[in-house]
């Protein structure tokens, strides 16, 4: 597959938006194919981009596209994706969080709006709920679709214009706390153009204007802030371009239009943002949220109202020409730091619950902003499991390869081809490979989901080549079919994508490798 990778790349395609590869026998048939009585392991662990996937596997009633009668496979999830799996097999299910912003603003019968485009809509509703996908009582949830059909850095403004105008609509409606994110500078970030992010920068300036500008004029609190890092860095340290997430802190802007007294903020964490909205809008902060007041002393008044507006990628970098932020131009940003100095929030890391070093994302981000506290990622319990061999013996995982051995069926392994993603790692199918090789299984077929967002463009064939190494030391399994991330793990509805992946998974469609070009 590395070398069939590598032809991919001599044709224009990239490991984000890989069209699936599957691997064929002497005769073309393909191997390893999902067959009904299989057990399958999707070993991602985040939320919202396998959800698409896991329905297409494991809803009987699904409208988006014909399916094979696979009604006996064992389909495991590593972590709980969304509310509605919770009768799935889970790996590793969560703890659930209670007490949370929302929760609380709807127990004191306080209405609240959530706004995005698609591409973060989970992030304002499910991960800020704490892992909660239905909507608190007095909770509007308006999703925005993001653009289809076109590469998003040649639209870096993306549906920002329609999620400004719904925010506006929920600011005339009086909500008494909206929170919204601008998608764009992640989504943009991730992108390798130079122009984009520029122009993403300042698109979001533009209309961050219009919002603040209309809460203002209703009297609104406004905090300013962001989830992680991305935007703000233009090229790594090798000078190639930077498309992943930082490390760096984030700014934190509080606006009072009441008081000609400004709130002066301090520097904290993501944790710190909902006890400071519980304090504006005059909510007791519970014990179970750890997180203090960013604005302390400061007196807001009764009957506040409180917009949140979450910059996606916005974080805080240098002031030069390897920050797109500082050489876009933006007007209404530069006005409002000089007016409302801005804290610095930790968002990676140990702050919001990562391991240390490692940099923020929006889940994590999302979480820690709505729980008030700091919420252990998937990530950091996984490895806790890994380090102290409890994921070894994991009696879901293990159930799935003891049905496998005991039906004379495959076990099948979805996982992320990648060292560090928030999405998963390569860790962890190559862990169960050992558990089905001490379980003496023998049928174990792994399926790869190419990344292009954690890892280097173009470092598919070498991580492949190291897995594939790692493979033949367990003593057990065979790399079968390949796709991009982009497509196996969309989260915008595309379900065309979910479907040219189902059938590359179960019917082997897809590029056949090896072939004559590559032999």
């Amino acid at each position: 597959m590395a070398n069939a990778v590598r032809l991919a790349y001599q044709q224009g395609q990239t490991d984000y938006s890989m069209e699936p590869f599957v691997r064929v026998d002497q005769a073309g048939k393909p191997v390893g194919m999902i067959q009904d009585g299989d057990s399958v392991v999707f070993c991602c662990r985040r939320g919202e981009r396998e959800v698409e996937l896991t329905e297409a596997f494991t809803e009987s009633e699904f409208p988006h596209f014909d399916r094979s009668n696979l009604t006996g496979v064992y389909f495991v999830i590593l972590t709980l994706y969304h509310e509605k799996f919770k009768d799935l097999p889970v790996a590793f299910a969560p703890v659930n969080l209670a007490d949370t912003l929302g929760e609380l603003v709807s127990r004191e019968n306080r209405s609240q709006m959530r706004c995005s485009e698609s591409e973060k809509f989970a992030h304002v509703t499910f991960f800020l709920n704490g892992g909660n996908n239905r909507a608190f009582p007095g909770e509007m949830d308006v999703r925005i679709p993001s653009p289809k059909g076109q590469s998003y850095e040649t639209i870096p403004e993306l549906s920002l214009p329609r999620v400004t105008e719904e925010v506006i609509q929920g600011i005339q409606k009086g909500y008494d706390l909206i929170i919204t994110n601008f998608a764009n500078g992640d989504v943009i970030g991730h992108t390798s153009s130079r122009e984009a992010k520029i122009q993403c920068a300042a698109a979001v300036d533009v209309h961050l204007g219009r919002v603040v500008e209309a809460a203002m004029a209703e009297n609104y609190v406004i905090a300013i802030t962001a989830d992680h890092g991305n935007l703000e860095e233009m090229v790594t340290a090798e000078g190639a371009a930077h498309v992943a997430h930082t490390a760096n802190p984030v700014p934190f802007l509080l606006i009072d239009p009441q008081t000609r007294f400004r709130a002066q903020v301090i520097d904290g964490s993501l944790s710190d943002i909902a006890p400071t909205i519980l304090g504006v809008l005059d909510i007791p902060v519970p014990e179970s949220m750890t997180g203090t007041t960013l604005a302390p002393g400061h007196e807001f008044g009764p009957g506040r109202k409180m917009l949140l507006i979450i910059l996606d990628g916005w974080g805080i970098g240098r002031e030069d020409s390897t920050n797109p932020i500082y050489l876009a131009e933006t007007p209404v940003w530069d006005r409002l730091v000089a007016l409302y100095p801005p804290s610095r929030l930790q968002a990676s890391g140990e702050a919001v619950g990562l391991k240390a070093g490692k940099t923020g994302n929006s889940e994590a981000g999302h979480m820690n902003i709505g729980a008030g506290r700091v919420v252990l990622q998937d990530d950091v319990r996984l490895d806790q499991a890994m380090k102290d061999g409890s994921f070894y013996t994991n009696e879901v995982i293990l159930k799935s390869i003891r049905r496998a051995r005991e039906n004379g069926t495959s076990l099948h392994l979805i996982g992320l081809l990648t060292e560090k993603s928030s999405h998963g790692s390569m860790d962890y199918p190559l862990a169960i490979l050992q558990m089905a090789k001490d379980q003496g299984l023998e049928r174990v077929f792994v399926h790869i989901i190419f990344d292009g967002r954690s890892t280097e463009p173009g470092s598919a064939p070498d991580l492949l080549e190291k897995m594939e190494i790692r493979m033949r030391e367990i003593g057990i399994g065979e790399i079968v079919s390949g796709i991009g991330r982009g497509i196996a793990l969309d989260r915008d509805g595309n379900y065309g994508r979910i479907e040219k992946t189902y059938r590359s998974l179960v019917q082997g469609i897809g590029h056949p490798y090896p072939d004559v070009s590559i032999k």
